[in-house]
């Protein structure tokens, strides 16, 4: 209950009759007794617990927003600590990415130009070598040749003398030229093949003509029409013969 007095002022009215003004002075004396009176125990100890329990309820609610509170806070800058690591960590990453990027570019100029070098060099080594194939294909021959002349000239001198000498001078200066021109060719590698016991090898002589005869068993060559040769032991030229063959029966 409240302790605030109440006066209640009774405002004379010459028009109010008096014995309405005599009951409102009652009353009002009777309100205040009632104020004035001290609170019975058991009212005294029913507010003293309301009292309390008011101020227990507000303390604990107070209490427990302030742990709630404590938490939140600790909890927002954690995950305020967690998120700034994050981003660090992620802009480390991207500045390392750009670092590997831009050596990675460089890495690659790099091979694309020792690329464009080398592309340059292989066609510049083909041409080259194209080159040096013709010329050498051209010229390969010329030492050859060049030993080769001396023959020729033999045989200039040998038909400028024909006619001042008697035949068998003649055959013997042909004869001479032929072994140095034989000698040449050996020096090369070049000889000619022999017959070995006339026995036909389809693979290094070429039969002109074939007759039957009853006189071999297996074919056999009746006469060298051309000699063949041999470089080294690749075959030349083959031989060009004709040849006996067994007759049919």
């Amino acid at each position: 209950m409240s302790g605030k007095k109440v006066d209640i002022k009774i405002k004379k009215d010459h028009d109010q009759p008096a014995s309405e003004a005599s009951e409102i002075k009652t009353a009002a004396s009777k309100e205040e007794e009632l104020e004035n009176k001290p609170p019975a125990p058991d009212e005294l100890e029913e507010k003293e617990e309301i009292e309390y329990l008011e101020a227990g309820g507000s303390e604990g609610t107070a209490g427990e927003e302030e742990e709630r509170e404590q938490p939140v806070t600790a909890g927002s800058e954690q995950v305020s600590g967690d998120r700034d690591k994050t981003i660090e960590s992620l802009i480390f990453e991207v500045e390392t990415k750009k670092r590997e990027i831009s050596e990675l570019k460089s890495q690659l100029e790099e091979l694309r130009d020792k690329l464009l070098r080398t592309l340059a060099e292989m066609d510049n080594l083909r041409k080259r070598t194209a080159r040096e194939k013709e010329e050498y294909t051209r010229y390969a021959l010329s030492s050859v040749f060049k030993e080769l002349l001396p023959i020729i000239d033999n045989f200039e001198r040998a038909l400028k003398m024909s006619d001042e000498t008697d035949g068998k001078t003649l055959k013997e200066g042909i004869e001479l030229i032929y072994r140095l021109l034989l000698k040449l060719l050996a020096r090369y590698g070049v000889k000619p093949i022999e017959l070995e016991g006339e026995r036909f090898d389809p693979a290094i002589h070429h039969a002109l003509s074939s007759e039957e005869s009853d006189e071999v068993s297996e074919p056999q060559i009746k006469e060298e029409l051309q000699k063949g040769y041999l470089i080294h032991d690749r075959l030349l030229r083959p031989a060009m013969v004709r040849v006996l063959v067994p007759k049919k029966k």
